[in-house]
C-alpha cells in the first residue's frame, strides 16, 4: 500500500508515466504549488519549499528501486517540489507570462543539465535525483530575476 502511495506521489500522480516528455508533464504539477505559495509571505514559501524537498529524497530513492536504482523519466516528485523555487519570492512571477517563461526556462536547464547543474548526477540516490533539480531552479531565478530587473530598467527608462 505504502509503495504504491509513494510511486503515485513519485510519478507526478502518472503524469511521469507520459510517453512523451513526462519531466515535462510531470513538471507542470509545479506551476499551481508555484503560484500557491506566491500568495504567501517569503519565509512560509522557503519553509513549505524546504519541506516538501526534504520529503522529496526519500519519495524519489523509494521510488527509484523500482527502476534499478535510477533517476527513471518517469520519477518527477523532484521536478513539480522543486520548480517553485524558480520563482520563489518573484511577485511578477503571478503574471501567467511571467510564470509560463520561469517554466520553460526550467525545463531547459533541466533538461540539457549544463554546467553546474550536471554535476549533479554524479550524487547518488534520491539526494541526487532531488538535487539537479533544485539546481536548475535557482539558474533559473538567476536568469528570472535579471531578466525581471533588466526589463524593469527598460521599462522605466521610457518613461
Amino acid at each position: 500500500m505504502l509503495d504504491t502511495v509513494n510511486f503515485w506521489i513519485a510519478t507526478g500522480f502518472g503524469l511521469g508515466l507520459s510517453p512523451v516528455a513526462p519531466g515535462t508533464f510531470g513538471s507542470l504539477l509545479g506551476i499551481p504549488l508555484a503560484w500557491w505559495l506566491l500568495s504567501r509571505p517569503l519565509v512560509q514559501q522557503g519553509s513549505i519549499i524546504a519541506v516538501l524537498l526534504v520529503l522529496a529524497v526519500p519519495v524519489c530513492h523509494v521510488a527509484a528501486w523500482h527502476y534499478a536504482g535510477l533517476d527513471h523519466g518517469s520519477i518527477v516528485a523532484d521536478e513539480y517540489v522543486a520548480f517553485p523555487l524558480a520563482v520563489i519570492g518573484l511577485q511578477a512571477a503571478r503574471h501567467p507570462l511571467v510564470m509560463a517563461l520561469a517554466f520553460g526556462v526550467y525545463r531547459l536547464l533541466d533538461g540539457l543539465k549544463p554546467p553546474p547543474i550536471h554535476l549533479a548526477e554524479y550524487v547518488h540516490g534520491g539526494f541526487g535525483i532531488v538535487l539537479d533539480d533544485v539546481i536548475a531552479a535557482l539558474v533559473t531565478w538567476v536568469v528570472l530575476a535579471i531578466g525581471l530587473k533588466l526589463w524593469q530598467r527598460r521599462t522605466f527608462q521610457r518613461v
